[in-house]
């Protein structure tokens, strides 16, 4: 194993191993504080640049409620708006992508915006009276473009612009050449699962359950993997492989093929590295590809998983062979880590459930739920709150946590 260059945190010897209580997880009220609190006011990502090479090409992405649009404008320059005509709200574009030929037309009736987001014009102007088209153009998000990668957020927020919040990866993300990436042939996936957001988040931030409930990752870096955490609701985790040839088909293949990558610092040659950032994006690097993935609350019991794949220039037959592979592997976790997700948010509602007791292996989990009691104080109540008061509730406690100055 190779020392990572920047500090993570250590585990304390003696920390509370408790969990959320169970009620956090099938609570419509606490849903609603965490739509404003947690998604809205904290960045999400959308895409890549290469997504959106072209003058005209867009992505949309949709979040409890709000719609975004993001484009690239006939000057180059990348803009995201609030996807929604400011005649009648209908959606300017619709799909996950695409590419408006010169100009946004409303689908409804008709106005006609330029790429930049002001309006050119709208249909049967003098109907509306006296109208000033620069009142009327798109309304803007706020974006930040960090390593290539496409953020948005449609609150402020406490985040600081991307490009701070991942300067503890920068090192790693310019060594894997992030903002030269291209889009495999079929970038996006979409799956979704009838479970709470945290739910997802509660497995996907441990490494304990890699041994026994990932026998392909146990196989291939099981022995060397680790999990570790930073500051900023940061987290990395990395596993090793080739120091076994592997025994399943999909492992063997991988191990055998996988490209040497000495252009990579010694801690990432021959390294699957995960990099979380809160509260639901992970960017996971192999040394023949690059994903991120995120989860998509939709209601208190139901997510969506979402993600993009990308590739690096003219690569070779062998390593494309080996980025399939790494799909199958990792296909194969993501179905295992579903089951898991259902299977823990199916125990809240137990009777018998009586909350969570931790491992240091764990220490990951812990922490991601300490950044949601610091944003939302009201999960520090373990018995379970009334529905109607865990807003008042909340607020009181955030007032008491950070009286005014």
């Amino acid at each position: 194993m190779t020392d990572l260059p920047y500090a993570t945190l250590p585990i304390p010897n003696d920390w509370d191993r408790r969990g959320l209580p169970a009620w956090a997880y099938h609570s419509p009220a606490l849903f609603d504080l965490e739509r404003d609190h947690v998604f809205l006011n904290h960045w999400q990502i959308v895409g890549h640049e290469c997504d959106i090479p072209d003058p005209g090409d867009w992505l949309s992405f949709d979040l409890l409620g709000e719609r975004a649009v993001i484009m690239r404008g006939a000057d180059g320059v990348v803009r995201a708006f609030h996807n929604l005509c400011r005649h009648r709200g209908a959606r300017v574009v619709d799909g996950v992508e695409g590419n408006c030929k010169g100009a946004i037309v409303c689908p409804f009736h008709g106005w006609v915006y330029n790429l930049d987001g002001t309006l050119r014009g709208a249909a049967r102007p003098s109907t509306f009276g006296e109208m000033k088209r620069e009142d009327f153009g798109l309304k803007p998000i706020e974006l930040s473009i960090a390593h290539g990668f496409l953020f948005i957020r449609f609150k402020p927020g406490p985040q600081p612009a991307v490009s701070d919040l991942l300067a503890p990866f920068a090192v790693d993300f310019d060594a894997y050449r992030m903002t030269e990436l291209l889009p495999v042939n079929t970038p996006d996936w979409t799956t979704e699962l009838p479970v709470n957001w945290k739910s997802v988040r509660d497995v996907d931030n441990e490494g304990y359950h890699v041994a026994l409930a990932h026998p392909a990752l146990q196989e291939l870096y099981g022995r060397t993997y680790r999990d570790h955490q930073l500051e900023n609701g940061l987290s990395m985790s990395i596993g090793w492989y080739g120091d076994a040839p592997g025994r399943g088909w999909s492992v063997r293949q991988y191990v055998r093929h996988s490209p040497e990558r000495t252009d990579l610092p010694p801690h990432l040659q021959k390294a699957w590295t995960y990099y979380g950032i809160f509260p639901s994006i992970v960017f996971s690097m192999t040394p023949e590809g690059v994903q991120f993935y995120q989860d998509i609350p939709l209601s208190v019991g139901h997510t969506r998983l979402t993600g993009r794949t990308y590739r690096w220039a003219n690569e070779s037959r062998e390593t494309r062979l080996a980025r399939y592979l790494a799909m199958r592997i990792d296909r194969a976790t993501s179905a295992e880590d579903q089951q898991l997700s259902i299977w823990s948010n199916e125990s809240m509602k137990s009777q018998s459930f009586e909350g969570f007791h931790l491992s240091d292996l764990e220490y990951g989990l812990r922490r991601h739920h300490d950044s949601l009691r610091a944003l939302l104080p009201i999960l520090t109540v373990e018995d379970t709150p009334e529905e109607s008061q865990i807003p008042a509730l909340n607020a009181q406690m955030a007032c008491r946590n950070h009286p005014p100055a």
